[in-house]
């Protein structure tokens, strides 16, 4: 190992060499092997000492030493066995009095943590990178701030506003939690191997809950139902919702919007907005 606290693109593949992994692109394996660009990460996310961080997916374990350099405390989850057991061994190496907790576990499942972490910061593994985010910012309200590299089409859509052609679903439900904007791009060449898209970093800053669970459940179900159809008028894409057209142009127009508007046009209070008007329906 080198006298660096950090891996170089040598450790990188030592490491992958004593536990037999050989990355490929098609599962997206692609490990971070520079340091200027993991402590750019760091710094982007105002790691600092005596934070509490939670990385999701460390791998060889790149970024936590990047941000266990800085002083914090890092819960680290790993659903590959073998990375997660080599990963205190890494740790103790190069840094032996960081602070460091390993959870083995399939990040989709986990829902209590030895720590509540304040900030939520990885490289996030690209095919579940939304659906990972939204559990974690559900289950673990006391995530107050985040940053996560993803693919560069996904970061885009995440800090999309209103009106713009990415904006979509994943934009609507991340906005329920915080702010998000992007905050850089990450070339490609400090991969191994180099990946096949671009990725990008994507900064997160909670906000108060908008709502109740319920009314988060039945907002989320309308934004589900209009980009399921997203060039059709809402009238007609929540109707599969409402079950008529009619009962959906209905309640739009009692939420103070317009049944003729289209999803891509909405915020995420606007869509709170026409929940609560179906909720208080079903109550009366």
């Amino acid at each position: 190992m080198a006298s660096s606290s950090l891996l170089g693109p040598a450790e990188i593949r030592d490491l992958a060499d004593l536990l037999g992994i050989q990355p490929t692109k098609k599962l997206g394996q692609n490990f971070v092997h520079d340091g200027n660009t993991v402590r750019r990460i760091v710094a982007t996310a105002k790691v600092a000492p005596g934070t509490s961080v939670v990385e999701i997916g460390p791998g060889l374990g790149s970024l936590t030493l990047g941000l266990l350099e800085t002083g914090a405390t890092v819960t680290a989850v790993e659903i590959d066995k073998r990375l997660a057991e080599q990963l205190p061994e890494t740790v103790r190496l190069l840094q032996p009095d960081a602070d460091l907790t390993v959870v083995v576990a399939d990040a989709m499942k986990v829902t209590e943590l030895p720590v509540d972490p304040t900030h939520l910061v990885a490289n996030l593994p690209y095919n579940i990178s939304v659906p990972v985010l939204l559990h974690f910012l559900e289950h673990f309200p006391s995530l107050t701030r985040g940053l996560v590299m993803v693919q560069a089409e996904v970061g885009l859509r995440l800090a999309a506003a209103p009106g713009s052609k990415v904006y979509g679903s994943p934009s609507i439900k991340a906005a329920w939690y915080g702010i998000w904007s992007t905050a850089g791009q990450v070339s490609r060449q400090v991969f191994w191997p180099v990946p096949n898209v671009d990725s990008i970093l994507v900064a997160y800053d909670r906000r108060e809950p908008k709502g109740t669970v319920a009314e988060r459940d039945a907002t989320f179900e309308l934004v589900d139902a209009a980009f399921q159809q997203r060039r059709k008028m809402l009238r007609q894409s929540l109707s599969v919702v409402f079950g008529t057209s009619a009962l959906a142009s209905d309640t739009i127009e009692r939420a103070g919007l317009p049944p003729t508007a289209r999803g891509e046009e909405l915020t995420v209070d606007d869509f709170l907005a026409i929940a609560r008007v179906r909720l208080a329906d079903r109550e009366a």
